[in-house]
């Protein structure tokens, strides 16, 4: 259904991430239309050719024309959104999702939606550190990864539309968990990672420390200029996972400074050998 262009797109929430999407998809001819909060964002769009038609409002005749839905909102209100809208979605249609958490929603939704309507929930893992429509571009996901997390109720069809869409969008990788490795996997390489940037932004508030920094600590707390409405609500939605991920860092924490009370350099060194060994890893090819 992805490469047929003659099917209609819809992205509900017009931010960074859903005006990354529609910047991509309309380079491929799709028509795309957008239901957004704020009509200075739709103005955006259509000046920018980046959708071919928005409301601020429920337009059932957008809604109802869509074949492909996509919901970048947070995640309650995309729960919310199912709740009170879905009987005004195309019979047939595909819906999916930004959303960076997955357990606490995905299995919420596919329960109440109703049998004609399919949803294969989706994370892509990139973004930035702005936020709006403003802010898009077609560039940000070159390089990043996509997760696919299906359920037991999707459809084969619905999965292999939904990777086709990370790949048309220009990820570098296009893979699958469930919502439970999903929610693992981002607790420690999203979640974690903000907590622990927000820590030291936090920890240490001693005056004009900005005028003797080096790029070490820039490019560590990078993160640390957060969306505070969003992030705390994805770390409660995934406090389970992310509390045993703070465990083990705090854990290993704990060790390298027992090493440095005992002046266990060898043990330091060991540790910090690993510790060059994996990040290598991570590095983009």
């Amino acid at each position: 259904m992805i490469v047929d262009v003659s099917k209609k797109i819809l992205i509900v929430g017009l931010g960074l991430l859903g005006g990354s999407y529609a910047r991509v998809l309309k380079r491929f001819g799709f028509h795309i239309s957008a239901i957004t909060k704020d009509q200075s964002s739709i103005d955006y769009a259509i000046n920018e050719n980046l959708i071919d038609q928005g409301s601020t409002e429920l337009d059932e005749k957008i809604i109802g024309e869509a074949d492909l839905v996509i919901f970048a909102l947070y995640p309650h209100v995309f729960v919310e959104w199912i709740e009170k809208n879905q009987h005004l979605l195309k019979s047939g249609s595909l819906i999916t999702d930004v959303t960076g958490v997955k357990g606490s929603i995905v299995y919420k939704i596919q329960d109440m939606l109703r049998d004609d309507v399919e949803f294969i929930a989706a994370h892509p893992m990139a973004g930035r550190e702005v936020s709006g429509v403003e802010n898009s571009s077609d560039k940000i996901f070159a390089g990043a990864n996509y997760i696919v997390t299906p359920t037991e109720k999707n459809t084969p069809d619905a999965i292999q539309n939904c990777m086709e869409l990370g790949r048309l969008l220009g990820f570098s990788n296009v893979a699958t968990l469930s919502p439970e490795e999903h929610d693992e996997m981002i607790g420690f390489l999203s979640q974690l990672t903000h907590c622990i940037a927000v820590t030291l932004m936090t920890c240490n508030d001693k005056e004009h420390m900005e005028n003797f920094t080096g790029d070490s600590f820039r490019d560590l707390t990078r993160i640390a200029r957060i969306n505070d409405l969003m992030w705390s609500e994805l770390f409660v939605a995934n406090k389970e996972a992310l509390l045993d991920q703070m465990n083990l860092f705090m854990d290993k924490f704990i060790e390298l400074k027992e090493m440095l009370e005992n002046e266990d350099i060898e043990g330091m060194r060991k540790m910090m050998r690993y510790s060059t060994e994996r990040r290598a890893l991570f590095d983009k090819k």
